[in-house]
């Protein structure tokens, strides 16, 4: 590898070489993705890097990749391929005229995964992001302190049924895993999940708080999920589910993709965003 501490700096981000380990530091800034920012700084090993890439970007710059193994880290385990380009931690854009440097850091990472396992993880080697975390959603607020969701519900936004549940406290020790489905575009959630047989609509199911525009930002709702996942893993039971979830209810498929329709109508989606989200819903049946 490179001197340790050598440092390669583009848009947004720099990367800092260590002997086992490349440090990831995000700008704090209005151009910033508020997801890079609110991670601040990340550590990743490289035995969590599956492979390295340098492909050229949008208007004159050039991406450096480096791909985590599948399971290595709770928030890209929670995101769930969910993330726009832009907001992927692991992607490094740089200036054109810089593509010589970047591929001699490729190459020297490359040189140092030749032997590595690219192969899923058995566990994460990322450190999740720190807690007490809290976000509100537009049902609720939803806090986690280490070992404890809870759920309080805004009379506001919470259905009946959650008001009638009440407030909720999820113990991590009888989770399995977490749902996230990302604002941007139409309504997302946070579910927590149980094993307890075929998920409710998220409106009315108490083990979940729902969010959309203006709720429940990717960069506070994400990073909590990847919180809670990472406890669930470590600390939860030992058939701790991955986070992306199984086959959906064919009603709330269509539930979405109604609702879809009714933003596309009123011009807050393009026929693009339509098209591509619509596909991504019905995959999912």
């Amino acid at each position: 590898m490179s001197r340790m501490g050598d440092v390669l700096a583009g848009f947004h981000a720099a990367w800092e070489f260590d002997s086992d380990s490349v440090i990831i530091r995000y700008e704090r800034g209005l151009r910033t993705p508020k997801l890079l920012s609110a991670l601040g700084e990340r550590r990743i090993p490289l035995a969590a890097i599956g492979r390295v890439t340098l492909a050229p970007g949008r208007r004159g710059t050039v991406v450096l990749h480096a791909e985590p193994r599948p399971g290595a880290d709770p928030l890209m385990e929670a995101a769930a391929g969910q993330l726009k380009d832009a907001c992927d931690p692991y992607r490094l854009v740089l200036p054109a005229e810089r593509e010589t440097l970047a591929e001699y850091y490729a190459d020297e990472l490359r040189d140092r995964l030749s032997d590595a396992d690219a192969g899923p993880a058995e566990r994460f080697l990322v450190d999740a992001p720190e807690v007490p975390l809290s976000f509100k959603a537009y049902d609720g607020k939803a806090s986690f302190d280490g070992s404890t969701v809870r759920f309080r519900w805004f009379w506001t936004g919470a259905s009946s049924a959650k008001w009638k549940a009440g407030d909720q406290r999820f113990a991590v020790s009888e989770l399995t895993g977490v749902e996230w489905r990302s604002p941007e575009v139409f309504e997302g959630h946070l579910r927590l999940l149980r094993g307890d047989g075929t998920p409710t609509q998220a409106d009315q199911d108490p083990a979940t708080v729902v969010f959309g525009l203006g709720y429940g930002p990717v960069h506070e709702s994400l990073p909590f999920a990847a919180a809670v996942l990472a406890a669930v893993r470590t600390r939860g039971p030992a058939a701790a589910v991955a986070a992306s979830s199984p086959r959906r209810d064919p009603a709330d498929i269509a539930e979405r993709i109604r609702h879809l329709g009714e933003l596309h109508r009123a011009g807050l989606v393009t026929d693009d965003e339509f098209s591509v989200k619509k596909a991504e819903l019905l995959s999912e049946l």
